[in-house]
Protein backbone atom coordinates (compact mmCIF):
# COMPACT_ATOMS: atom_id res chain seq x y z
CA UNK A 1 0.00 0.00 0.00
CA UNK A 2 2.48 2.05 1.11
CA UNK A 3 4.68 1.69 -2.14
CA UNK A 4 1.58 2.60 -4.49
CA UNK A 5 1.27 5.48 -2.58
CA UNK A 6 4.81 6.85 -3.23
CA UNK A 7 4.24 5.77 -6.77
CA UNK A 8 1.40 7.89 -6.90
CA UNK A 9 3.00 10.99 -5.20
CA UNK A 10 5.84 10.83 -7.58
CA UNK A 11 3.51 10.95 -10.50
CA UNK A 12 1.61 13.82 -9.19
CA UNK A 13 4.86 15.47 -8.83
CA UNK A 14 5.92 14.95 -11.82
CA UNK A 15 2.30 16.15 -13.40
CA UNK A 16 3.11 19.50 -11.63
CA UNK A 17 6.49 20.10 -12.44
CA UNK A 18 5.68 19.66 -16.27
CA UNK A 19 2.82 21.65 -16.15
CA UNK A 20 4.78 24.33 -14.20
CA UNK A 21 7.46 24.39 -17.11
CA UNK A 22 4.95 24.61 -19.79
CA UNK A 23 3.01 27.21 -18.22
CA UNK A 24 6.37 29.16 -17.90
CA UNK A 25 7.07 28.42 -21.39
CA UNK A 26 4.18 29.71 -22.73
CA UNK A 27 4.55 32.98 -20.70
CA UNK A 28 7.96 33.84 -22.16
CA UNK A 29 8.06 36.36 -24.76
CA UNK A 30 7.27 35.44 -28.39
CA UNK A 31 10.46 37.78 -29.50
CA UNK A 32 13.11 35.50 -27.53
CA UNK A 33 11.90 32.64 -31.07
CA UNK A 34 13.40 33.51 -33.68
CA UNK A 35 13.00 31.73 -37.24
CA UNK A 36 16.95 30.24 -38.32
CA UNK A 37 17.89 28.57 -41.25
CA UNK A 38 20.57 27.22 -38.98
CA UNK A 39 23.65 28.99 -40.82
CA UNK A 40 27.02 30.34 -39.90
CA UNK A 41 26.49 33.26 -38.08
CA UNK A 42 28.19 36.83 -37.44
CA UNK A 43 28.09 38.38 -34.38
CA UNK A 44 27.26 42.83 -35.37
CA UNK A 45 29.07 45.67 -33.56
CA UNK A 46 26.93 46.64 -30.32
CA UNK A 47 24.38 49.88 -31.16
CA UNK A 48 24.73 53.09 -30.00
CA UNK A 49 22.05 54.50 -28.07
CA UNK A 50 22.89 58.26 -29.45
CA UNK A 51 24.49 60.83 -32.03
CA UNK A 52 24.73 64.27 -32.82
CA UNK A 53 21.20 63.84 -34.68
CA UNK A 54 18.43 64.83 -32.41
CA UNK A 55 14.55 62.92 -33.03
CA UNK A 56 13.73 66.37 -34.09
CA UNK A 57 16.39 67.15 -36.68
CA UNK A 58 16.12 63.02 -38.02
CA UNK A 59 12.43 64.12 -38.70
CA UNK A 60 12.72 67.24 -40.63
CA UNK A 61 15.42 65.04 -42.86
CA UNK A 62 13.47 62.13 -43.63
CA UNK A 63 12.91 61.76 -47.27
CA UNK A 64 13.24 59.32 -49.74
CA UNK A 65 16.45 58.67 -51.86
CA UNK A 66 17.37 56.65 -54.85
CA UNK A 67 20.51 57.98 -55.88
CA UNK A 68 23.67 56.64 -53.93
CA UNK A 69 27.28 56.67 -54.27
CA UNK A 70 29.00 53.50 -55.10
CA UNK A 71 30.80 53.68 -51.88
CA UNK A 72 30.96 50.98 -49.10
CA UNK A 73 28.92 51.08 -45.72
CA UNK A 74 30.62 49.75 -42.58
CA UNK A 75 29.57 46.94 -41.01
CA UNK A 76 28.82 49.52 -37.86
CA UNK A 77 26.21 51.18 -39.83
CA UNK A 78 24.72 48.05 -41.01
CA UNK A 79 24.71 46.97 -37.39
CA UNK A 80 22.98 50.26 -36.47
CA UNK A 81 20.34 50.15 -39.32
CA UNK A 82 19.19 46.47 -38.40
CA UNK A 83 18.97 47.42 -34.91
CA UNK A 84 16.69 50.47 -35.95
CA UNK A 85 14.82 48.07 -37.89
CA UNK A 86 14.14 45.26 -35.07
CA UNK A 87 15.77 45.35 -32.51
CA UNK A 88 15.83 44.90 -28.69
CA UNK A 89 15.67 47.88 -26.92
CA UNK A 90 15.28 46.26 -23.63
CA UNK A 91 14.99 42.61 -22.09
CA UNK A 92 12.43 41.45 -24.14
CA UNK A 93 11.01 44.52 -26.25
CA UNK A 94 11.82 45.38 -29.88
CA UNK A 95 12.45 49.53 -31.47
CA UNK A 96 9.36 49.25 -33.63
CA UNK A 97 6.09 47.98 -31.76
CA UNK A 98 4.38 44.67 -32.22
CA UNK A 99 0.50 43.88 -31.88
CA UNK A 100 0.42 41.61 -28.61
CA UNK A 101 4.07 41.24 -28.67
CA UNK A 102 3.79 38.78 -31.38
CA UNK A 103 6.67 40.14 -33.65
CA UNK A 104 6.08 38.73 -37.34
CA UNK A 105 8.49 40.45 -39.39
CA UNK A 106 11.77 38.70 -40.12
CA UNK A 107 14.06 41.13 -41.74
CA UNK A 108 17.13 40.14 -44.50
CA UNK A 109 19.83 42.01 -45.89
CA UNK A 110 21.27 42.02 -49.02
CA UNK A 111 24.91 42.91 -49.35
CA UNK A 112 27.08 44.31 -52.05
CA UNK A 113 29.02 46.86 -50.79
CA UNK A 114 29.97 46.13 -47.03
CA UNK A 115 33.58 46.56 -45.40
CA UNK A 116 34.52 43.09 -43.53
CA UNK A 117 31.29 41.90 -44.85
CA UNK A 118 31.37 39.33 -48.53
CA UNK A 119 28.45 40.17 -50.50
CA UNK A 120 25.97 37.76 -49.96
CA UNK A 121 22.56 36.92 -48.20
CA UNK A 122 22.18 37.47 -44.47
CA UNK A 123 19.37 37.02 -41.94
CA UNK A 124 19.48 39.47 -38.79
CA UNK A 125 18.85 37.45 -35.54
CA UNK A 126 17.42 39.92 -32.82
CA UNK A 127 17.66 38.13 -29.80
CA UNK A 128 21.63 37.71 -30.10
CA UNK A 129 22.26 40.95 -32.36
CA UNK A 130 23.64 38.60 -35.29
CA UNK A 131 23.38 37.82 -38.80
CA UNK A 132 22.91 34.47 -40.03
CA UNK A 133 24.60 34.26 -43.85
CA UNK A 134 22.62 32.32 -45.99
CA UNK A 135 24.12 32.58 -49.25
CA UNK A 136 27.31 33.59 -50.62
CA UNK A 137 27.13 36.39 -54.06
CA UNK A 138 26.12 40.08 -54.66
CA UNK A 139 22.54 39.29 -55.57
CA UNK A 140 21.54 43.25 -55.38
CA UNK A 141 20.96 42.96 -59.96
CA UNK A 142 18.32 39.99 -59.17
CA UNK A 143 16.78 42.08 -56.45
CA UNK A 144 16.32 44.82 -58.92
CA UNK A 145 14.96 42.70 -61.77
CA UNK A 146 12.75 41.36 -58.72
CA UNK A 147 11.87 45.43 -58.08
CA UNK A 148 10.30 46.28 -61.60
CA UNK A 149 13.77 46.99 -62.55
CA UNK A 150 13.91 49.61 -59.90
CA UNK A 151 17.50 50.31 -60.45
CA UNK A 152 18.21 51.76 -56.95
CA UNK A 153 18.09 48.48 -55.34
CA UNK A 154 21.00 47.10 -57.51
CA UNK A 155 22.97 50.68 -56.84
CA UNK A 156 22.35 50.63 -52.66
CA UNK A 157 25.33 49.12 -50.78
CA UNK A 158 22.68 46.82 -49.20
CA UNK A 159 19.18 46.38 -49.24
CA UNK A 160 16.84 45.57 -46.40
CA UNK A 161 14.04 42.92 -46.56
CA UNK A 162 11.13 42.75 -44.38
CA UNK A 163 9.00 39.10 -44.41
CA UNK A 164 6.10 38.89 -42.43
CA UNK A 165 5.29 35.11 -40.78
CA UNK A 166 1.34 36.67 -40.94
CA UNK A 167 0.27 33.65 -38.68
CA UNK A 168 2.27 34.74 -35.64
CA UNK A 169 -0.13 37.97 -35.37
CA UNK A 170 -3.28 36.24 -36.70
CA UNK A 171 -3.67 33.00 -34.57
CA UNK A 172 -4.38 36.09 -32.16
CA UNK A 173 -6.11 38.74 -34.05
CA UNK A 174 -7.70 36.44 -36.44
CA UNK A 175 -8.00 38.42 -39.97
CA UNK A 176 -7.66 41.64 -38.24
CA UNK A 177 -4.13 40.67 -37.36
CA UNK A 178 -2.76 41.12 -41.10
CA UNK A 179 -3.74 45.00 -40.74
CA UNK A 180 -1.21 44.99 -37.91
CA UNK A 181 1.29 42.71 -39.53
CA UNK A 182 1.54 45.72 -42.11
CA UNK A 183 1.31 48.66 -39.44
CA UNK A 184 4.55 47.11 -38.18
CA UNK A 185 6.42 47.55 -41.24
CA UNK A 186 5.54 50.43 -41.64
CA UNK A 187 6.95 51.57 -38.09
CA UNK A 188 10.05 49.45 -38.97
CA UNK A 189 10.55 50.83 -42.24
CA UNK A 190 10.13 54.80 -40.45
CA UNK A 191 12.74 53.40 -37.69
CA UNK A 192 14.86 52.90 -40.94
CA UNK A 193 14.47 55.95 -42.42
CA UNK A 194 15.27 58.43 -39.11
CA UNK A 195 18.40 56.19 -38.63
CA UNK A 196 19.57 56.81 -42.12
CA UNK A 197 19.24 60.38 -41.62
CA UNK A 198 21.53 60.07 -38.31
CA UNK A 199 23.77 58.31 -40.37
CA UNK A 200 24.11 60.41 -43.19
CA UNK A 201 22.67 57.35 -45.45
CA UNK A 202 19.77 57.41 -48.14
CA UNK A 203 16.89 54.86 -48.32
CA UNK A 204 13.69 55.08 -50.06
CA UNK A 205 10.79 51.98 -49.28
CA UNK A 206 10.36 49.78 -52.46
CA UNK A 207 6.56 47.96 -51.94
CA UNK A 208 6.46 47.25 -55.97
CA UNK A 209 8.06 43.98 -56.67
CA UNK A 210 7.29 40.53 -58.07
CA UNK A 211 6.19 38.30 -54.93
CA UNK A 212 7.31 34.82 -56.07
CA UNK A 213 10.48 36.08 -57.61
CA UNK A 214 11.70 37.95 -54.80
CA UNK A 215 10.95 34.48 -52.39
CA UNK A 216 12.37 32.48 -55.09
CA UNK A 217 15.60 34.58 -54.88
CA UNK A 218 15.91 35.33 -50.77
CA UNK A 219 15.10 31.08 -50.62
CA UNK A 220 12.22 32.64 -48.41
CA UNK A 221 10.55 29.96 -46.36
CA UNK A 222 6.84 29.31 -47.81
CA UNK A 223 5.02 30.79 -44.65
CA UNK A 224 7.11 33.97 -45.25
CA UNK A 225 5.66 37.16 -47.27
CA UNK A 226 7.58 39.96 -48.95
CA UNK A 227 6.54 43.46 -47.61
CA UNK A 228 9.42 46.18 -48.02
CA UNK A 229 12.92 46.50 -49.69
CA UNK A 230 14.61 49.00 -48.42
CA UNK A 231 18.11 49.93 -50.73
CA UNK A 232 20.43 51.81 -48.48
CA UNK A 233 23.41 53.47 -49.55
CA UNK A 234 25.76 56.91 -49.21
CA UNK A 235 24.20 60.06 -50.71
Amino acid sequence: MKVKFNFILLFALALAVTAIVVYYALKLPPCISQYSFNSSFINLPAPKSDSDVSVEQALFGRQSIRDYKNEPLSIAEVSQLLWSAQGLNREWGRTAPSAGATYPLETYVVVGLVDSLPAGLYHYLPLNHSLEKISDGDIREGLADCSLNQRWVEDAAVDIVFAAEYSRTTNTYGKRGERYVHMEAGHAAQNVYLQCVSLKCGTVVVGAFDDICIKNLLSLPESQEPLYVMPVGRI
